[in-house]
């Protein structure tokens, strides 16, 4: 049993996808199209845009899959109590990932250290998905 998580975009999920490869290094597993998918697959017509909407996408973030996709079925509405946290090994990589994320997010807590992380950053990236990027060490 695994526990996957699954973003779903409003039409913005292949330029997540672009973005998380920098920040992460995510390598893409799998990414599938509305219209290379079954028509049955979903209920309503859609436009041509919602055409090259991501059905399906699955990226590798290290040892991690993440599920994603552009939402068409319900009005798109972001969650910000459900978030992942990326633990990195220096400060260095954590501001290095933030810095690639940071345009159009929303910061919660700037980059700081605590007694538990040389460095931590808790943010909601422009996609409206909530993110903590820290280390799990005081020392690095």
């Amino acid at each position: 049993m695994a526990v996957v998580p699954n973003f779903h975009f409003d039409g913005k999920c292949r330029d997540a996808i672009e973005l998380y490869k920098k920040a992460f290094g995510a390598e893409t597993l799998c990414l599938l199209l509305y219209k290379d998918a079954r028509p049955e697959d979903y209920d309503k017509p859609l436009t041509e845009e919602q055409k090259n909407f991501v059905y399906h996408a699955e990226i590798l973030i290290g040892d991690h899959r993440i599920m994603m996709a552009d939402n068409i079925d319900m009005p798109f509405n972001p969650s910000t109590s459900l978030f992942l946290t990326m633990t990195m090994d220096t400060k260095e990589d954590v501001m290095q990932a933030f810095n690639v994320l940071k345009d159009g997010c929303k910061i919660i807590h700037p980059p700081h250290s605590t007694t538990y992380s040389s460095c931590t950053v808790n943010f909601i990236d422009k996609f409206g998905f909530r993110w903590v990027i820290m280390t799990e060490q005081t020392e690095r």
